[in-house]
């Protein structure tokens, strides 16, 4: 990829079975990506885990425990490149939670759930979340330089 903007949208059903279609995308931007001055195997490795956990979240609360009604049982990623920063953005139409009051994972106890959120922040350089009238917003950036 040269150094141009990189736009990418992908939207899918709430269902499981996308996320290597998403992680594998999220691996080819890393590892074909010119304006990277770090290792890109390793991001390309990031990026699948970012990209999966982040949209398995996603998929995970999508209904908040009512059905969902059509139109919300879809799943909606965009990684956009411009300039030295990678944004990715996944929207959803779950019930929503508190970034910040996400604990720091039990490694003895993994079950307890904060892992993928854990793996988001230890990775990228930021990470925000807000709601925009019904929908969901989880905001990831990685700076490239």
């Amino acid at each position: 990829m040269e150094n141009t903007d990189i736009q990418v949208d992908v939207i899918i059903p709430t269902q499981t079975k996308y996320l290597d279609l998403i992680g594998s995308i999220g691996e080819r931007i890393g590892k074909e990506i010119d304006n990277y001055t770090g290792d890109k195997k390793a991001l390309a490795y990031q990026l699948n885990l970012v990209l999966t956990e982040a949209t398995t979240n996603a998929i995970k609360h999508s209904a908040g425990g009512r059905p969902l009604i059509k139109g919300e049982d879809k799943v909606r990623i965009t990684i956009n490149i411009q300039d030295d920063v990678l944004e990715i953005k996944v929207y959803d139409h779950g019930q929503g939670f508190d970034l910040e009051n996400v604990p720091i994972p039990d490694f003895e106890n993994p079950k307890e759930g904060g892992m993928g959120i854990y793996f988001i922040r230890t990775l990228m350089d930021s990470v925000s979340y807000k709601r925009l009238d019904e929908v969901n917003v989880l905001e990831i950036r990685k700076k490239l330089r």
